[in-house]
């Protein structure tokens, strides 16, 4: 069995109220392991039709970003993990700073980032003949001044240990139909390698992964006849993939890999 060397280091995950997402398969994994998990989330209103949650799909989806981590903490407190949920809402600056204020002050410590919150838009104005303004600043809210400001808070409360892992897409360099989210991405993935060059004096490392098609719900039945064909290994990318990989990235182990992009992908969008 690895010892990944993360038993009571503090790991702190955004965006965990899917239970079927890659941020609570990460909580679950940092838990098994002995870590301390902060759950961050914010619930994200969506109309869906309640009686079509039973199956994988938009309205499952929806309704899990729509609710609380209680289904996560129900799994956490299974397997007597030590955590903390906060529903807050990363892109401003003051709630950042509480989340950090607040794990201090009951842990004494943070030292793993996982960056998975991310938003999208679900109109379909993501293309370059129909994308807005609105659209451009909600995504660009989140994924990136978000993500960033956790970043900043994370590396002012540095200890001895420093991990940070966000998370991008694995098609971000051409993302056609998806130009705002994934040009988001591909901001974040360059923002990784910059700081991992800036924080490296410190002993921290920053690291990327870019998931390929993840079951975390939203992909329905008709869907998958789509997108399993486009994916060389010829099956969907669960969040446990995505997990275990953040947590190597996460580990002892992984101390000299920083400023990478790592794509769990099954070879789709290599």
């Amino acid at each position: 069995m690895i010892d990944y060397g993360l038993k009571d280091k503090v790991a702190i995950i955004t965006g965990v109220n899917n239970p079927q997402g890659i941020g609570a398969a990460t909580s679950l994994v940092f838990a098994r392991e002995g870590a301390k998990v902060v759950l961050v989330y914010k619930r994200i209103n969506r109309p869906y039709d309640p009686d079509k949650t039973d199956k994988n799909g938009v309205d499952r989806y929806y309704a899990a970003n729509a609710g609380n981590a209680d289904t996560v903490e129900n799994k956490l407190k299974e397997i007597g993990a030590d955590y903390l949920i906060l529903e807050r809402d990363i892109s401003d600056e003051q709630s950042v700073k509480n989340i950090y204020e607040t794990v201090i002050k009951k842990y004494g410590r943070v030292d793993v980032l996982v960056n998975n919150a991310a938003a999208d838009d679900e109109n379909g104005f993501d293309t370059i003949e129909k994308i807005t303004s609105q659209v451009i600043d909600d995504t660009f809210k989140v994924n990136v001044k978000g993500s960033l400001l956790m970043m900043r808070e994370m590396i002012n409360h540095r200890g001895d240990y420093g991990r940070i892992i966000n998370l991008s897409t694995d098609a971000a360099q051409v993302f056609a139909g998806q130009i705002t989210y994934g040009s988001s991405k591909a901001t974040l993935e360059a923002l990784t390698r910059a700081i991992a060059m800036e924080v490296a004096p410190y002993g921290i490392t920053v690291n990327c992964v870019a998931p390929g098609p993840t079951q975390i719900g939203w992909i329905d039945e008709e869907f998958e006849k789509v997108v399993i064909p486009l994916i060389p290994m010829g099956q969907l990318i669960q969040p446990q993939d995505i997990a275990e990989t953040i947590l190597f990235l996460a580990s002892q182990q992984a101390k000299m890999l920083t400023g990478q992009v790592i794509k769990v992908s099954g070879g789709h969008a290599l």
